[in-house]
């Protein structure tokens, strides 16, 4: 039997910022989240293009695209989504500088393909087995980490841990995102999250959370919140992806979080599709 996917998203700006340059989107085959920088050059204006432009490869038919491999799908999209970056700045030069990480899954009728550009993560959690981290961070700290200067408890403290060395958009450190497929078997979760998440709570909380918590979208709720009572100083935001039989599968209408939710995302919720 075909698998499938169930999602959940929750997003907040945190306890410091005084808005919101996350974006998120938990869709029926489709997770997404984006980490908008530059600041006052529109992070939030970058997230929330990337995030529109990959909506329609959720309402992709296999059947209409007889042939078509879902990661070159997935990979032109996010080519799309950098032009579309590229376009606003020529019509919008107040926004040059602006840039947005992204990590994307795409839930196949037996794998999952998964994009990543930043430090926005993607963890894996093997039905029965621990949680770990799928994607390397783009970082400046992740690079000295590689080269053996830190250890990577060193590095979850170092002052530098926030600087990016690849993004989507114009900030200055564009570079192609990485693609790859995986394995998917029923019983099997995902996390995708922006670093105001992943900075605060350990992998050994995350996973007691995905543990407890059989809603995927309860789920993402209770692990924005423990990153609040943390003390989240960043914009904080998570999609749970759960994965499970075709016929396991409840209507629940897609939902965007963050800046992508276009002002309807006050109190982080975001608004359904």
């Amino acid at each position: 039997m075909p698998l499938a996917v169930v999602t959940g998203a929750r997003s907040d700006r945190g306890t410091v910022r005084p808005h919101n340059e996350d974006s998120g989107y938990a869709g029926r085959r489709l997770a997404l989240v984006a980490d908008g920088v530059g600041g006052s050059a529109a992070g939030d204006v970058a997230s929330a293009i990337v995030i529109g432009e990959l909506l329609p490869l959720d309402d992709r038919d296999d059947e209409l695209h007889p042939g078509e491999d879902p990661a070159s799908a997935l990979g032109a999209a996010i080519t799309r989504a950098q032009d579309a970056l590229l376009e606003h700045v020529v019509h919008h030069p107040e926004t040059a500088g602006m840039g947005t990480t992204l990590t994307a899954l795409m839930a196949t009728d037996d794998d999952v393909v998964l994009a990543h550009i930043g430090d926005s993560r993607a963890y894996r959690r093997p039905l029965g087995g621990a949680l770990q981290q799928v994607t390397r961070d783009d970082t400046y700290v992740q690079q000295l980490v590689d080269q053996g200067v830190l250890t990577p408890e060193q590095a979850d403290s170092h002052p530098m841990g926030n600087i990016i060395t690849a993004c989507l958009g114009t900030a200055g450190s564009h570079s192609t995102p990485v693609l790859s497929r995986h394995a998917a078997h029923a019983g099997d979760r995902w996390l995708l999250c922006s670093d105001g998440l992943s900075g605060v709570l350990s992998v050994e909380t995350m996973q007691q959370v995905m543990d407890e918590e059989p809603s995927a979208w309860v789920c993402s709720l209770r692990l924005v919140e423990l990153a609040l009572r943390a003390g989240a100083t960043d914009n904080v935001t998570c999609v749970v992806v759960a994965v499970v039989q075709d016929d396991q599968v409840l209507p629940f209408p897609p939902r965007l979080v963050g800046a992508a939710a276009d002002g309807a995302d006050a109190d982080g919720y975001g608004q359904h599709l």
